[in-house]
């Protein structure tokens, strides 16, 4: 008897809002306006706490880093958790029409690297995401010294 695979019936993820809007409002296409930028972040941030990631942090990089100007750092509970949540990111940024975002370690799922842009997104697993401590890195306030007598 030969068995037919049937996918399972999930309820579909609530619609990305659209960027086209804003998408046209940029003066060129290699030029993205700042309001762009903040709808992607928005979106990410969104779809990371419908999708029950863990301590979701925001890092402002605008006068630290030319890479982006935003670090979105969340935790999945497992490698199985921290692909979906990857999964969805990718598929509510390119349904949003924010163009095709590069993925970095998508098949282990320890830590997978979302670039959007001007946003970039890491998701860990808790493990590594302690062990790499990327929020120290990019802390705000400098490293306190001790003051030699």
């Amino acid at each position: 008897m030969r068995h037919r695979s049937t996918k399972l019936n999930r309820d579909p993820a609530p619609p990305a809002p659209e960027l086209s809007a804003l998408e046209a409002e940029s003066s060129s296409p290699d030029q993205a306006s700042p309001s762009l930028g903040t709808a992607v972040q928005d979106l990410i941030m969104a779809r990371l706490d419908d999708d029950k990631a863990q301590d979701i942090v925001l890092i402002d990089l605008k006068d630290k880093s030319s890479v982006a100007d935003a670090m979105i750092v969340a935790s999945g509970r497992s490698q199985r958790h921290v692909g979906a949540l990857a999964d969805h990111l990718i598929r509510a940024l390119k349904d949003a029409g924010a163009g095709k975002a590069r993925v970095e370690g998508l098949p282990h799922c320890d830590w997978v690297l979302i670039d959007a842009g001007d946003v970039i997104v890491h998701l860990f697993r808790p493990e590594v995401r302690a062990f790499y401590n990327l929020e120290k890195i990019w802390s705000v306030e400098p490293p306190s010294r001790a003051v030699a007598n």
